[in-house]
């Protein structure tokens, strides 16, 4: 199978993703904390979260050292991650994985689908990934879900 170029993977609109992460900064305030390490590109999130105003939402923070497709997949993770429960979360993490395993259909994210061209690239899927993994732990350790 032909792989698509890589001036498809690396769009503008991914590249710009990156810049949103500033939104999510990491801060004493967001635990648990947790670090994850994707075990085939290297890439690394640090990750914490906190309950909003006492309801099931989150605050989260972020430090990401990952390639463009793992920035944008960070970004598009919590930008709903903060507007939504901790149940929808951990069912978009649980979708996101079987998605990109090819064991399920794109969930429902918003702007999930400008990460489908990375799919081609078996090298990207832990970059994907990585955040999500990164929250449904935070999620576990916090003991709230996921």
């Amino acid at each position: 199978m032909a792989q698509p170029a890589s001036g498809k993977l690396y769009t503008a609109e991914i590249l710009g993703l990156a810049v949103e992460l500033a939104d999510y900064p990491l801060v004493e305030a967001h635990k648990p904390l947790v670090e994850v390490r994707s075990r085939s590109c290297g890439s690394h999130i640090k990750l914490g979260l906190s309950h909003q105003d006492g309801s099931d939402r989150i605050s989260l923070g972020m430090q990401v050292s990952a390639c463009a497709i793992g920035q944008a997949s960070a970004a598009i993770m919590a930008s709903r991650a903060v507007a939504t429960d901790i149940a929808t979360i951990a069912l978009a993490a649980k979708g996101v994985e079987q998605w990109v395993q090819s064991a399920g259909s794109r969930p429902s994210w918003p702007r999930i689908e400008l990460l489908e061209p990375a799919l081609a690239y078996p090298a990207r899927h832990d970059a994907i990934l990585l955040p999500w993994r990164a929250v449904r732990e935070a999620l576990c350790k916090a003991d709230v879900g996921g």
